[in-house]
């Protein structure tokens, strides 16, 4: 193993769609030299590798930004933050549009306006949205982009960022990178519960597999505050494929029905939260399994669907012509996903200011990894990744340029040097893996459960990721590849105990399933209306309460 060093003004950890629009941006207001690190190859990499075929947040015609800062508010009942939904809401439109100039296809009517799909969504064509993202980077003179670069960590010293260490998955290299700036752009966290599809198809899911958490994990290390790790997010999908059902309730208004035809989503209502909690429920009084009503859906409708499908899940068409049970015959039967953390859809991630700054100076967070700011999906990703490269620009202004000590590398090569040459383990990190996503679905609220926990449930699963973190000290890698897969599995785990400590703090039930606590089921509005955060000392976690600002 080689080690070599970079010095840049900017890094970027991580290549998807936060991360290539704050490398855009950052490039073309300012000469700063910018790194992208991308682990997998930034053309396909990240929550939009496949495609989308739609984008999720937009301000239709008489729709203001507000509105949709209220929607959001309204759906994560009261817990996220207005100021930051403003200032991304504000931005949606116009990195629409930026898109649909460097090439992005957004359908249009006979009037030339856009196509809505409901009150905040248009419908694209965009199977090829993030090799058009990685296009845009690309072509800066002042962005490097380094692929399949793995950061591991980043280096804080005198209460400031100052870069950070990654491996070379090819190469057989050690990366030391210096850096006056950083932006954790890495997504959330999959794979810390047990996957509906076990085996081979474990990775058939609703997030992105390969988002390990791995800058929520960066962040808790170094005793960054972060937030709202207990509302999880679990998504109501189509059984088996696992792909989503946005597409049936919007496209072609298709209700939820039980095993008996009742419509049951008005019972229990229509947050994310409260349609899967209204699945799981039916299900446990015996009304399952529940469905979407497609059956009786035009040809027209039916077409439409399988072209919307091969977009973003073409697993779900191929199950449509396998089977020979179409929609319009048949109601497509749905699941909940396991639980992901994730800042785009919830309210999970880095305790951020509205620059996207994180509490340790000079590190910024962007996309799914900044907390607060609910359904931001695609655009307010890109939205962030704008904020975050602007307030970026400006701190190199005045900040200090990065320095890494020497004796922290060394550390850290030390460490690399120890898994690749510890003694043959009983234990591969896959295993250890298996264990963990046990763990967490019998004792943290996972699919075998019906999301539910307790206090002492909580307590057993944070015993055994304590334990599985120090088996994981013991593993050997053969190579870089396995040695990656080390990282990935301590990431996960350093994430799953977060997890745990913020559903322990969370002593109410109102976000049913994303958190349902058998030890409080009831709704109490003086310890509701405040934000969970945590920050990581000395081996525990400690929490930190603080009020939910009315305006």
């Amino acid at each position: 193993m080689k080690t070599e060093k970079i010095r840049t003004d900017i890094l970027i950890i991580g290549g998807g769609t936060a991360g290539c629009y704050a490398a855009v941006t950052a490039a073309e207001n300012s000469d700063k030299n910018i790194l992208i690190c991308e682990k997998a190859h930034i053309k396909r990499s990240g929550c939009l590798a496949a495609g989308v075929n739609a984008l999720n947040a937009y301000i239709t015609e008489g729709r203001t930004p507000q509105d949709y800062v209220d929607y959001c508010m309204k759906d994560a009942a009261g817990i996220a933050r207005e100021d930051l939904l403003l200032s991304l809401s504000e931005r949606l439109n116009a990195v629409t549009e930026r898109l649909e100039k460097e090439g992005l296809v957004i359908l249009k009517d006979a009037k030339g306006k856009y196509v809505t799909r409901g009150n905040r969504n248009i419908k694209i064509n965009g199977e090829n949205i993030k090799p058009l993202l990685a296009g845009m980077a690309e072509r800066q003179k002042n962005v490097r982009i380094l692929n399949r670069v793995n950061i591991i960590d980043i280096s804080v010293t005198g209460n400031r960022v100052n870069g950070a260490f990654g491996i070379s998955i090819e190469n057989d290299t050690f990366y030391v990178i210096e850096a006056s700036a950083v932006l954790i752009a890495t997504g959330g966290a999959a794979g810390l519960y047990r996957p509906n599809n076990p085996g081979f198809s474990r990775h058939k899911m609703w997030y992105c597999p390969f988002n390990t958490g791995a800058g929520y994990a960066m962040g808790i290390r170094h005793g960054a505050e972060m937030t709202t790790f207990e509302m999880r997010f679990i998504a109501l999908r189509c059984k088996n494929t696992i792909a989503p059902t946005g597409t049936l309730a919007q496209g072609v208004g298709a209700k939820q029905v039980n095993a008996l035809g009742e419509v049951y989503e008005q019972k229990y209502g229509l947050t994310t939260s409260e349609r899967v909690y209204g699945t799981v429920n039916e299900n446990v009084q015996g009304r399952g399994p529940c469905y979407l009503r497609t059956s009786g859906i035009t040809e027209e409708q039916e077409q439409s669907l399988l072209k919307a499908y091969l977009n973003m899940a073409p697993s779900q068409t191929l199950h449509w012509a396998e089977s020979g049970e179409m929609p319009s015959g048949h109601d497509v039967e749905i699941e909940g996903t396991e639980p992901y953390i994730v800042g785009g859809h919830t309210a999970s991630g880095f305790w951020v200011d509205t620059d996207r700054a994180t509490t340790i100076p000079g590190l910024y967070a962007a996309g799914d990894a900044a907390g607060g700011a609910p359904q931001k999906y695609v655009t307010g990703a890109l939205a962030e990744g704008e904020i975050a490269a602007l307030a970026m620009c400006r701190y190199l202004e005045n900040g200090a340029a990065g320095k890494i000590p020497e004796e922290e590398i060394a550390l850290r090569e030390n460490e690399i040097s120890g898994f690749l040459s510890n003694g043959d383990s009983p234990y591969t990190a896959e295993q250890l893996e298996e264990a963990m996503q046990t763990a967490m679905d019998s004792y943290a609220g996972g699919i075998g459960t019906n999301y539910r926990f307790s206090e002492k449930t909580l307590d057993e699963a944070d015993r055994r990721i304590v334990q599985l973190q120090r088996l994981s000290d013991t593993l050997h890698a053969g190579d870089m590849q396995e040695l990656m897969y080390i990282y990935e599995l301590r990431e996960r785990l350093t994430v799953c105990r977060t997890v745990i400590a913020h559903l322990k703090a969370r002593q109410e039930t109102r976000w049913h399933c994303f958190a349902e606590n058998t030890d409080y089921p009831e709704r109490d509005d003086v310890k509701w209306s405040v934000f969970v955060n945590s920050r990581f000392e000395n081996g525990n976690t400690e929490i930190i309460l603080r009020r939910v600002k009315t305006p």
